[in-house]
């Protein structure tokens, strides 16, 4: 039996996926996380074998958690499931150590051939993710977020999701000095000149919601 800890900071898809997943038979859902925070928390006590984590979520998103989750318990394979199909974010989870990216939009099957094959030994990457992972592979279609290093990535989407520098600062253990020459720093890789210009750019490709 597989031991899966799901992780989404929406309760509705929690219930959702809990129940694709132990009707699958092999499966079973040994706890459930709403944050990146408490994903890692539950992790350590629980030492599941799948996490599935969601990507985009408050306070500590996904990107940091599997960094965290893959040094802290390095034999648990993380399937990074989002709304999130545009580059940098597959690239990012899979080289933080992810063993797998499908997107919410999957049927339901997907999700359990993907937790099947990760415990197999192998990578799992959604068919329309894969597509996204090629197209960017292409010369001149790449996103200006490619270019981010990955704590620029995660930097740049606490700012677009709101959180003072304080806030980023304590949640990224950085000083706030650090956390303005990054913003800064992104300012100049992106071309944009305010919080609201990195804001709109992130709309513009795919990072963010209209809604978020």
């Amino acid at each position: 039996m597989t031991r899966v800890l799901l992780v989404d900071d929406h309760q509705l898809v929690r219930t959702g996926i809990h129940r694709i997943l132990e009707e699958a038979g092999d499966i079973e859902v040994v706890g459930e996380a709403a944050s990146g925070e408490e994903a890692v928390e539950r992790a350590a006590e629980m030492m599941p074998d799948v996490v599935l984590m969601d990507v985009h979520m408050p306070g500590m998103g996904g990107l940091e958690a599997t960094r965290k989750l893959r040094r802290m318990a390095p034999s648990t394979r993380i399937i990074a499931l989002t709304v999130h199909m545009q580059e940098p974010y597959p690239s990012s989870l899979l080289e933080a150590g992810a063993h797998g990216y499908v997107t919410k939009g999957c049927d339901e099957q997907e999700v359990v051939r993907a937790i099947r094959t990760v415990m197999a030994g192998q990578r799992y990457i959604g068919a329309d993710i894969a597509q996204q992972l090629a197209i960017s592979g292409l010369e001149g279609s790449g996103s200006p977020f490619d270019r981010l290093s990955r704590r620029e990535l995660e930097v740049m989407m606490m700012i677009t999701e709101g959180y003072r520098s304080q806030e980023i600062s304590d949640r990224l253990c950085l000083s706030p000095k650090t956390v303005s020459t990054y913003r800064y720093r992104l300012y100049e890789k992106l071309g944009v000149s305010s919080d609201v210009g990195l804001t709109r750019l992130a709309m513009r490709h795919g990072l963010l919601n209209g809604d978020d």
